[in-house]
């Protein structure tokens, strides 16, 4: 399906794995110009600057200067922004509430909500009038927090109020804002040493493998039986972002496998 994106210009931040680097790909796939905000130029990222033209900007985007920076070089390379998508996210396990210290609170706002907080000022100036578009990956977290990410949890849902209110002020000036909430997703954020998986298979005698393949999908109430692809949530986030939903606007599209039974 052509999305009408060619020749678009688009920021993504978190953009070296994960869902970043599937939003980067998809994007750059359907033909936009798209601008990588990352700490570090991952193999797969550098592997689609080579042969898609992605451009990558070396960025911290938890420095309240990074966001800034992202959004001024998108703009200097290409004369425009088109489509910003706010996917920086971070936390680690941890055994419950009182293990998450004020320093690692402020450290999981900085990166999922305040850079998205920046990003999306420094960015709205160039996507006003002209059919601009956010879009925020936040995460069921929101609506189902869990105590060993309690900071995380809050974060998200701050983020999806966010996309809530920069949707009512901007909609009239001609920007979308909509937000998309994954639940469990196949990304380093599970699958990386000493990551999620890894944490759950220990208590469990299962290899972190068996546990996203099977444990995981039975313990949350996955109704489909397994855990997201970072493509999935790609696919979507290039919909919100093209032409075909033009008429869409602060709303928030759950990407579970029914993981959340209540509307």
């Amino acid at each position: 399906m052509n999305l009408g994106l060619t020749e678009k210009v688009a920021v993504v931040t978190g953009a070296g794995k994960g869902i970043g680097l599937a939003i980067v790909d998809v994007l750059s796939r359907e033909g936009a110009h798209v601008v990588a905000g990352s700490r570090t130029r991952t193999p797969e990222l550098a592997a689609l600057c080579e042969t898609r033209g992605v451009t990558f900007v070396p960025v911290d985007l938890g420095d309240a200067e990074g966001p800034d920076a992202l959004v001024r070089a998108a703009a200097e390379r290409h004369g425009r922004i088109d489509a910003l998508v706010n996917n920086l996210g971070a936390t680690r396990p941890r055994t419950g509430f009182l293990d998450i210290d004020d320093a690692e609170w402020r450290n999981v706002f900085e990166l999922t909500f305040f850079s998205a907080v920046r990003t999306s000022r420094a960015a709205l100036p160039h996507l006003l009038g002209g059919g601009g578009t956010i879009v925020n990956i936040s995460s069921v977290n929101a609506r189902l927090p869990f105590p060993t990410v309690a900071d995380y949890s809050a974060a998200k849902a701050a983020l999806s109020n966010l996309t809530k209110a920069l949707s009512e002020e901007f909609a009239p000036r001609g920007v979308r804002v909509n937000a998309i909430a994954p639940g469990p997703v196949r990304t380093p954020f599970w699958t990386a040493p000493g990551g999620f998986a890894e944490a759950t298979a220990a208590g469990t005698g299962r290899t972190a493998e068996e546990v996203l393949d099977e444990v995981l999908p039975q313990q949350m109430g996955i109704s489909t039986g397994r855990i997201t692809e970072p493509q999935e949530v790609a696919d979507l986030a290039a919909f919100l972002l093209s032409p075909l939903a033009a008429n869409i606007t602060g709303a928030e599209f759950v990407v579970d496998g029914g993981q959340i039974k209540t509307t």
